[in-house]
């Protein structure tokens, strides 16, 4: 596959497989970029990626029907299939259905969580950090700003962002641009802002266990 991904597409359309490699990697589009850069770093060849609409991010009802009709229409054409995903609000639905799947997905409550490592993130116990992703950084308008209806009516900023005190930038890659689209972010919603790096955290051990075959 040559260059990256459209945000656009992954948002609405996600990614289709190529046809190629022995296991597959089903992924949430808005992980499309850190699993292809991992797969290019490591050179696993092997590995074939289908990305979901990144959208079912704000439909967690919705990411398990589509996961369970992926996988099943992929069955037979690859030795694994590894869900890169996490629970990603489905209440523990999605770990149940991998399970009668037989396939194996990532730990952990959502991906802020497997990106900054989940005991780390676990240790912090925030309660008033609002995460955004570098995916979601680009895409923050389709994401959050249009679907809460702030672009129509940005007094409602205060009933949905009260409660939050900071905007968290959990940074994949180093981009000063991006910092400061994320940094804009913050301001756009009142809140203060931190960035922290976190490359691809438990992510890139997940893959790695699934590369291995």
């Amino acid at each position: 596959m040559s260059g990256e991904p459209d945000d656009d597409r992954l948002t609405e359309a996600g990614l289709p497989p190529e046809g190629t490699g022995r296991v597959l990697i089903l992924a949430c589009g808005a992980l499309a970029r850190e699993v292809l850069a991992l797969r290019d770093m490591h050179g696993w060849r092997h590995l074939d990626i289908q990305c979901l609409p990144a959208i079912l991010h704000n439909h967690p009802e919705r990411i398990v029907p589509a996961v369970e009709a992926a996988a099943e229409a992929a069955r037979g054409r690859y030795e694994r299939i590894f869900v890169a995903y996490a629970d990603c609000g489905t209440g523990g639905l999605l770990e149940a259905a991998c399970r009668r799947l037989g396939v194996e997905m990532i730990a952990g409550p959502h991906c802020y969580s497997f990106f900054e490592g989940n005991a780390t993130f676990a240790a912090r116990g925030e309660m008033t950090a609002f995460y955004l992703t570098d995916f979601l950084v680009r895409q923050f308008d389709a994401f959050v700003w249009r679907p809460l209806g702030l672009d129509r009516h940005p007094e409602l900023r205060d009933a949905y962002f009260g409660h939050y005190e900071t905007l968290v930038h959990l940074a994949q890659t180093e981009d000063p641009e991006l910092t400061e689209r994320a940094r804009a972010c913050a301001e756009r919603l009142g809140l203060r802002f931190e960035r922290r790096f976190t490359g691809y955290g438990d992510l890139a051990e997940a893959l790695a266990r699934a590369a291995r075959v």
